[in-house]
């Protein structure tokens, strides 16, 4: 389970950059082969940790300001995107961030920590390997879902701390890819963070404690759920675009890029769920479709899904989430013991049992910063972390909720692990083949239960 941040401050004796990379890189070449990439080694007495940022929209600028908002001398050195514009909105971003402190410290502090000169600006589908290349020892992989688990095991491969964010994967090849480099990064030491961070919120980190230590008894029925009002469509698509790039510039819209949205944002609440277990499902049935999203301007993926889990004691599961203006909204996990019940969200954690009722509020650390806190004190500290495992499974889990809408069927977990079903396309290039296109008509072809193929 992850940790908090570490609080000796000023009295941790401080190691130089060239002993805490060294010792990781010991530890790799203790237990991996010859041929594998350790991590690299700089001049002594520099600790300045370098980053590579891959993945340059929205949260990657959100995960870069939080990485350089650690603890310690620390540089955002490398950036990487599928397109130009976006590295330079994130650049402005951050400078925006930085002139907008009322610390004049701190905003100095920030202006020094980026240090991207254009030659350290890589774009393109093979821009995430040249930024991981650059020099860098930690890796922010907050690019599309679809390309977490090349770009994870590129990274470890090369020897590189990872944050990454979820899901780690779209489909059952890469849960598979993700588990195999998480070998190779657990043989190196690396550390590894996943961007589920209510591991990181001390109201979830106090009421999944609680029960686990039996606060409600024994576990009957859980309940999750990431109900919302979203009413997005796609982009109109400039003349001369082609599909490939229309597609990426709208990867909410298809499953090979973003999983469908109960992969893509539900697996937060799905994890949840898997942590208080201590495992996960075994089984999946349920149903979706597309209700209100459902024209040609809504690509393929469903606007909502229900998804009944078992786990291997029997216990169910109930996941539901949906995206469709005017209906009930919540954001929440649910717990059914025999002797209580419990309820968990990002603004409170509540249990109510044996007539006694507990709760705790938000506390004011953002378990967004706490998560690179965590990482950046793990690698400063060579402490061991690596939370790729239990992501990787709760992002199947997911996965095989998918597979259970998308067809209507019951799936079982060993099942559906054998899939040999990739959502790729022909090839990685701008006049590449996505794995759907749409008709003559503009219309994408969506799943239909009953006739779908669990995938």
């Amino acid at each position: 389970m992850a940790g908090s941040k570490s609080s000796d401050g000023g009295a941790r004796r401080r190691r130089t950059r060239r002993e805490f990379l060294a010792r990781s890189g010991a530890a790799a070449l203790g237990a991996a082969s010859a041929t594998m990439v350790v991590p690299h080694v700089h001049a002594a007495g520099d600790e300045t940790i370098r980053i590579a940022l891959v993945g340059c929209g929205n949260r990657g600028t959100g995960a870069a300001s939080q990485a350089l908002s650690t603890e310690g001398p620390v540089v955002l050195w490398a950036m990487a995107d599928l397109f130009q514009e976006r590295i330079d909105g994130c650049l402005a971003s951050l400078g925006r961030a930085a002139e907008g402190s009322y610390d004049r410290a701190a905003r100095e502090s920030l202006a020094r920590r980026v240090d991207v000169p254009r030659e350290r600006q890589f774009v393109g589908f093979d821009a995430f390997r040249h930024a991981i290349d650059s020099g860098v020892d930690v890796v922010l992989l907050t690019t599309f879902p679809h390309f977490r688990p090349e770009q994870f095991e590129y990274a470890a491969r090369q020897g590189k701390h990872v944050f990454m964010e979820k899901p780690v994967a779209v489909d059952v090849p890469g849960i598979r890819r993700v588990l195999a480099a998480d070998q190779v990064a657990r043989q190196k030491n690396l550390k590894v963070v996943v961007g589920l961070q209510r591991h990181h919120d001390v109201i979830y980190r106090e009421t999944v404690q609680r029960l686990h230590d039996g606060a409600v008894g024994r576990l009957g029925l859980l309940r999750c759920y990431w109900n919302c009002a979203m009413d997005r469509k796609l982009d109109e698509r400039p003349e001369g675009m082609g599909e490939m790039e229309f597609q990426m510039r709208n990867r909410y819209f298809f499953t090979w890029l973003c999983g469908d949205h109960n992969v893509e944002q539900h697996v937060h609440n799905i994890d949840v769920c898997n942590w208080i277990m201590n495992a996960h499902p075994v089984e999946a049935n349920g149903m979706g479709g597309r209700q209100y999203r459902n024209g040609r301007e809504h690509g393929e993926i469903f606007d909502h899904h229900f998804v009944e889990y078992t786990y291997a004691d029997g216990t169910k599961m109930f996941s539901q989430c949906r995206q469709i203006p005017g209906c009930w909204n919540t954001v929440s996990e649910h717990v059914h013991g025999t002797e209580g019940v419990a309820e968990l969200s990002p603004a409170r954690g509540r249990i109510a049992a044996r007539g006694d009722d507990w709760s705790m509020r938000r506390a004011k650390a953002n378990p967004y910063q706490v998560e690179h806190d965590v990482l950046f004190d793990r690698v400063r500290n060579d402490k061991r972390h690596n939370e790729a495992e239990y992501a990787a499974h709760s992002t199947m889990t997911a996965i095989l909720g998918r597979m259970a809408t998308y067809s209507g069927k019951v799936v079982t977990w060993d099942e559906a692990m054998r899939s040999e079903r990739a959502l790729v396309p022909d090839r990685y290039a701008w006049d590449g083949t996505p794995p759907v296109v749409p008709d003559e008509n503009g219309e994408y072809p969506c799943a239909m239960p009953g006739a779908t193929e669990p995938v």
